[in-house]
This record gives structure tokens, sequence and C-alpha cells, in this order.
């Protein structure tokens, strides 16, 4: 039953979803009946059915999670929910922008999370076998010196931060037996709670991404959602969260206790932004780096009583090299063309060879109908037009992902220069939409400077870089 679902599915029209820090593939299948669903290709038995055993378990809970709908017989593969494209990450971006000015909306969807992830937390407790768990069913001091030792040899040393190795290791032990002596109330821990791993389906909050996941602290999900490095929440806002959780949760918890944990979670995550991002070049986690050091400055108090641990903490924080300018996003240059095939394809200026061109004139075109012949792609009206058809959308989500593949790679190998050109029959309406789109992504996205020129408009402008949303 299972595999012949599977092998149905499989014949459907499938889209491959953009991978963040694991390797799953992801697809997003539509179904012979319209509906959607997501395929999942694992590389872990064991990682895949603690998350088909969890989903299963939470949903029979009542929890807000992706139901599992197929299960190949080796469990290497899986179909479950299509929870949509929105992550509260991306729902709440304008507060993030800002530098921390959170509307009503945004604060709402975060409050609604935060009551959710109490009841993932302690209903989803219930009953639940954590023999399942990968890669263990509890947290303990191991895993902790795992996660303390990652920080030491994937961040410490390769910054060249002295400290002295047997006491480093001496405090890295009694840390991680003082942290589980007094750490609050224990149940289901997610691990990776965060934004990007919150989707949203009907204004409401799902979580995803909990394969990891194992009994532990409470609070350590707290302290990874409220102190994701990239999200960037200030201080009221993580105690505002902070006072919702306490009141929805049913165990006493406090303040001073969550302190300790965000220290730990800290130095974890400081571990793998310097694993992808010092070792593998991975742009989206070296420009996650700045904000996580200033997490770590805010809680480096807590390491007092450690002192090997607080002379290397202090003496990180305060190196020179730690600037933004160290972690800088890259000096990738990216310019972005509209044009008319009228007129020819644009120039490439840098000598390079002119990077991608992309022809839009397969899509609906506006400048067909007499409303919108004097206006472009940068008029509401034409916008609404093009994105109410949809054509041009779908076409961009393929361009995107190439984009960023390519930007990514880009960045990686250091390289300073990449164009993309549009061309239309105009140049005045497709082109110059999708220009502006791919401009806005890349720059938003990675944080790289955009030169955006729409050719036969005769406008110019520049997107300077700026912290990514990675």
């Amino acid at each position: 039953m299972q595999n012949s679902l599977l092998s149905s599915l499989a014949e459907g029209e499938q889209t491959p979803l953009t991978q963040a820090g694991s390797n799953r593939q992801y697809f997003r299948i539509r179904r012979t009946d319209g509906s959607m669903v997501v395929g999942v290709v694992g590389t872990s038995r064991e990682e895949n059915h603690a998350f088909i055993v969890l989903s299963r378990h939470f949903a029979a809970m009542g929890l807000n999670v992706p139901r599992v709908l197929a299960v190949s017989d080796d469990e290497m593969a899986y179909v479950q929910d299509d929870l949509g494209d929105v992550s509260l990450f991306d729902a709440i971006a304008a507060g993030r922008r800002s530098g921390g000015e959170y509307g009503d909306d945004e604060k709402r969807l975060l409050e609604k999370t935060i009551i959710q992830l109490t009841r993932l937390q302690t209903l989803g407790d219930r009953g639940l076998d954590y023999s399942v768990c990968y890669p263990q069913p509890e947290m303990d001091s191991r895993n902790i010196l795992f996660d303390l030792n990652y920080f030491k040899y994937c961040f410490l040393k390769p910054l060249n931060v002295d400290f002295h190795e047997n006491r480093l290791q001496d405090d890295f032990e009694a840390f991680a037996r003082d942290l589980l002596a007094d750490c609050g109330p224990w149940g289901f821990m997610m691990r990776d709670c965060q934004a990007r791993n919150v989707m949203l389906r009907d204004g409401e909050p799902y979580f995803i991404d909990y394969q990891g996941g194992r009994r532990g602290p409470l609070l350590y999900d707290v302290a990874s959602f409220l102190w994701q490095a990239s999200a960037r929440y200030p201080h009221a806002l993580r105690r505002e969260m902070f006072d919702v959780y306490a009141r929805h949760l049913p165990h006493a918890v406090t303040w001073e206790q969550l302190r300790r944990i965000v220290l730990l979670r800290t130095l974890q995550v400081l571990g793998a932004y310097g694993y992808r991002g010092l070792f593998e070049r991975k742009p989206h986690f070296i420009a996650s780096i700045p904000p996580a050091l200033d997490n770590l400055r805010e809680v480096v108090g807590e390491a007092a009583g450690y002192p090997e641990l607080h002379a290397a903490l202090q003496a990180l924080i305060s190196q020179q090299m730690l600037e933004q300018k160290t972690f800088d996003n890259s000096r990738l240059k990216v310019r972005v063309f509209s044009f008319s095939y009228k007129r020819g394809i644009p120039e490439d200026v840098s000598g390079n060879g002119g990077g991608y061109v992309f022809d839009c004139r397969s899509t609906h075109n506006p400048g067909r109908y007499a409303e919108y012949k004097q206006l472009t792609g940068l008029d509401q009206p034409v916008i609404d037009f093009l994105e109410r058809d949809g054509e041009i959308t779908t076409f961009l989500e393929s361009v995107c992902r190439l984009a960023d593949a390519h930007v990514e790679r880009y960045m990686e190998r250091g390289f300073t220069d990449l164009m993309f050109s549009f061309g239309c029959t105009g140049g005045q309406h497709r082109s110059v939409y999708s220009a502006e789109h791919l401009a806005r992504h890349l720059n938003s996205k990675f944080g790289i400077e955009v030169e955006l020129c729409h050719r036969e408009q005769g406008i110019h402008s520049t997107l300077p870089q700026k912290p990514s949303e990675c």
C-alpha cells in the first residue's frame, strides 16, 4: 500500500525544494487530484524513522506538525503534508529588517508559536517512546560535551584563540554537570527550534525538522528560538515572549535558568557556523556569525564560574578580527539588467562573458492590453496583472533557484562579478518586473550589492550591501 502510493506519487509533477543544512532531499509533488504533498528522500534510515514515529505520535496528540502520509518499506523515503512556502522567519521579516521594531501582527505570530511550543514539549512528551530518537534518546553530559568541543575545534581553534586545553576541558565538564543539575523541567526537546523550522498554514504555526529531537530541558528550545542569531530579536521582545512561555507552561521556569542554557546553545551554534562557514565557506553561515557573537556578548557573564572558558570567550569577543568586516558576506557584486531583444543583449563590461540571459517572452504580456501600454513592470497595475496571472511567478521560482545556487558558489570561491539579464519584446513590462524581483531577492537573501539597470527605461539603481536574511 505504502510503496504503491509512493510509486503513484513519483509519477506526479515534482519540483525540488531548496535544501537547508541537511542532506535530505525535498520535492513538492502535485498529485493527480491537484493536491500538493511533499516527498522526502533521506540518507539515514534511523533519522527518517525518528521523524516518522515522532510525527505520528504528535499528530495523534493533536499537535501542529505535518502528517506522514506514506512511507517506503525501507523508510528511506516518505511523503508528508505540504505546509506551504511561508515560514515564520519570512512572515516576520519586516520587523527584522527594521532593526527590531516588530509590529503587533508579528508579535502575535511569535506568541502563537511560543504557546504551541509549550504544547509540543508537554503533550508530545506523554507516552512518547524516546528510544526511537536519533541519534540519542536523551540529552546528557556527553551530548553537552559534544557541543562544547564542536565549538572549541570549529570556532576557537580556527580563530587562534589561546587557551589551556586541559583546564578548558575541566571547565566544559563542570559546566555540563552544573547545567544538568539545574536546567528546569524536562520533556520533548525539539533541539533546533527556530523561526525557519516553523511553517505558517492558515496563519497557524506548524513545527518541522524535529527529527533530532529527544528528551531534554524544555528551556533549550526557548533559547534556540529566542536567540536565533539571524532573527535578531531585541532584548525586550525576548523577555516578553519568555513571559508568555512561562505563563503557558505547566511547570515553573526562571530567566536565570534560561540564560545558562542560552550560553550553551550559543556555543553550539558558533561551532556549527564555524564548520559550515569558516571551513566550508558557506555564505549563509558566515553571515550569521556576527549576530551570534552579539548573543555571546550578552551572556558571556554566565561563564564567570569557569575561569578558562570565561577567559577564552572574553578573548574571542574582544579580538579585532571579529569585527563585522571579518565576516563580510562577499566581495561579489551582481549586475541585473532588463532589456528588449530588439536592441540586443546588454554588454558585459566586466569582460567575463555575460552571465545568464533569461527570455521572458513565453509569459503573458501586459503590453498587449491598452491599459498597460504606457506603464512598466515597476508600476503596481502591471505588477498585479503579472502576479495574478501567475506565469511569470512560476518562471521566476526556477530562475531564483538557479541564481541562488550560482551566487552561493561564486561567494564561496571568492568571485567578484556576476551578471543576470532578462529580455522581453520591448524591455518594458515582463523583463523589468523580473529583473526587479531577482535583484531584490538576491540583495535580501545574501546581503550582496546589486546593480540594477532597466536599460530601455533609462533607470539605474544600486541595492547596497547589507546583512543577509540567511
